[in-house]
């Protein structure tokens, strides 16, 4: 009996000396396929590639047939990057886009963190934003409320609807390479329409898509270097540009004047922005008081916003040109 005993016991640990191998060889497979698989995707992340994000913004009549052939310019003339459409007026285009301060402070804190999670996620994409008439504002207000070390890389504002002494100093601090302003003095829009209605940002007069931008008093000279003042030129006649609100926005025109700027084909030079003092030399409108229907807490038309916003923010709607 005891001898059998002990042979069933050696019997035991026999089969199991003899399976320890295959545990053995089974776990040490099992952790080298775990540490194949996280290392294969580690690289897949890194090898991730980098790409263009283009971000565009409309005017306050929300996106139409003339921000499509912006778009479909820029595709013609060589961006082959993401494009993501934020129609900002939403219902409540015009007018009622243009007077909503309170909105349009939310819409640019919404802009502003959806380029940090766009960065957050894929830190090595080139992004670009362009922005027609009142777009700009909501653009150059989300610029402002990036947070230290955030930045785009390329501004394209067309025919912005600020007004000329508005302070970009913050917003350039935010743009990595250039901001383009493309203006116009044929721009009736932004004349008597803005000296009626005022500016993106309430102020009564001629606005910076119509007479350009100028440098205020407290202004970053240096950041100002940032910003490319691209007035209207008759050659431009050539591509199909009459100088009017929306003549930047055509096909031809975006393809062969605005693409290489966007693609960063084209690192346009510019001429320096005229400081106020110089530009109110050569009869530049003179900016009219903002209106207190529209903000009566402004004190001064060269300051940025109030950053405060609400913090429930309005979906925006996402569009891929065809």
């Amino acid at each position: 009996m005891k001898k059998r005993i002990e042979d069933r016991g050696l019997g035991i640990a026999k089969a199991r000396a003899a399976a320890l191998p295959r545990a053995i060889v089974y776990l040490l497979s099992s952790i080298l396929s775990i540490a194949i698989a996280l290392t294969a995707s580690a690289r897949a992340e890194q090898a991730k590639p980098s790409g263009d994000y283009l971000i565009h913004l409309p005017g306050i009549a929300g996106y139409h047939g003339m921000d499509r052939q912006l778009l479909d310019g820029l595709r013609d003339g060589g961006y082959a990057g993401e494009v993501q459409v934020i129609d900002w007026p939403g219902e409540a285009p015009g007018l009622a886009a243009l007077f909503d301060r309170k909105r349009n402070l939310q819409r640019s804190q919404a802009l502003a963190d959806g380029i940090v999670a766009r960065l957050r996620e894929r830190p090595s994409d080139r992004i670009v934003v362009t922005a027609h008439s009142g777009g700009a504002g909501i653009v150059v207000w989300a610029l402002e409320k990036l947070p230290a070390g955030v930045s785009v890389d390329t501004v394209v504002l067309l025919a912005p609807a600020l007004s000329p002494e508005y302070d970009l100093s913050k917003a350039l601090a935010h743009v990595r390479g250039k901001m383009y302003a493309f203006t116009s003095p044929y721009d009736v829009v932004l004349g008597p329409g803005t000296r009626t209605f005022g500016t993106m940002d309430g102020v009564k007069c001629d606005a910076a898509g119509k007479c350009g931008f100028v440098l205020p008093p407290d202004a970053d000279k240096e950041l100002y270097n940032r910003l490319v003042p691209l007035p209207y030129d008759n050659k431009w006649l050539r591509e199909g540009n009459v100088g009017d609100h929306i003549g930047s926005m055509g096909r031809h025109f975006s393809r062969n004047v605005v693409a290489p700027l966007v693609t960063g084909k084209l690192d346009q030079p510019g001429a320096p922005v005229n400081d106020v003092a110089s530009a109110n030399g050569q009869a530049r409108p003179t900016a009219a008081r903002r209106s207190t229907a529209l903000a009566p807490s402004r004190q001064k038309t060269s300051r940025s916003p109030n950053d405060s916003a609400a913090s429930s923010l309005t979906p925006t709607r996402s569009t891929t040109p065809p």
